[in-house]
């Protein structure tokens, strides 16, 4: 009675299933699935209206999150500052070494 469950492994998970394959093998399988859907006809396609309103749904449902909002927004900002920083030929630190400030020169 060593090991009664052979499909178990050390961690006591399962070794069968598509949960248990790596993220590689389960994305091969999906993609033959979606590909065999298309070619029966099977597949459902959006059209552009029905796209829009899956995703104004999404946004719907993610803006809602205070705390997310918050945090894309304060990364969108830092990008932006940085990006502007670059182009106007600032070190980005905000100290005014840059076009618009500094020594006068």
């Amino acid at each position: 009675m060593a090991n009664d469950h052979a499909q178990v492994n050390r961690q006591g998970k399962s070794e069968r299933g598509f949960a248990s394959m790596d993220a590689g093998r389960q994305r091969e399988i999906a993609s033959k699935g979606g590909k065999a859907a298309h070619e029966s006809g099977r597949a459902h396609e959006f059209s552009s209206d029905e796209a829009r309103i899956a995703g104004r749904k999404g946004g719907e449902a993610v803006s809602r999150d205070r705390e997310h909002m918050s945090a894309i927004g304060r990364k969108g900002g830092e990008a932006s500052g940085s990006n502007r920083a670059a182009r106007d030929g600032r070190d980005g630190s905000g100290n005014g070494n840059g076009r618009n400030g500094g020594n006068g020169a």
